[in-house]
């Protein structure tokens, strides 16, 4: 199973979408984050960890939440995302895929050097959308095909006698 470390900071100031939503509220921008990363993990059958920076908030401990496939993770006072996912690419960098999503060059470099495989958020952003198109795809050609539909349960003989009797009301 590919792991897929995301920035989550980076990824909204990143994302046109999420960086307009951010503007009113960084919780629903968060929590928008957060419902396209079950989609994407839950489509592609991806593990994410979504990682959020709290090194600035005094007392902060590492927090992390399991919903399905995706982990979301708060960095404790003093640790940046980065650091984390440094942290944990450094520890299964090389024995499973993963890939690390942040703009942060610096960081690209250092997560490669450990095996990771990088993406830049518009390129994440690019990848996600284009899973957001298969699902709705699929979700379509799911509706169309469980349509029941009574032309599909008679006779045609009795369909017509139907269409009749319609049009003489």
């Amino acid at each position: 199973m590919r792991n897929v470390f995301v920035d989550g900071y980076n990824v909204i100031n990143s994302w046109p979408e999420l960086n307009n939503i951010k503007e009113y509220s960084f919780e629903a921008a968060r929590t928008k984050l957060i419902e396209e990363m079950l989609n994407y993990s839950s489509y592609n059958g991806y593990k994410v960890f979504l990682v959020f920076d709290a090194h600035l908030l005094k007392g902060s401990i590492e927090k992390k939440e399991k919903v399905d496939n995706v982990i979301i993770i708060f960095t404790k006072e003093g640790e940046t995302a980065d650091s984390f996912i440094e942290r944990y690419v450094n520890s299964i960098g090389r024995r499973v895929e993963v890939c690390v999503v942040t703009s942060d060059s610096l960081e690209q470099q250092v997560v490669f050097q450990r095996g990771a495989i990088r993406m830049s958020s518009i390129e994440f952003y690019n990848e996600v959308c284009n899973t957001r198109s298969n699902i709705n795809k699929k979700t379509k050609r799911n509706i169309s095909t469980d349509r029941n539909l009574i032309e599909d349960r008679i006779s045609g003989e009795i369909l017509e006698k139907l269409q009749k009797i319609r049009k003489s009301h």
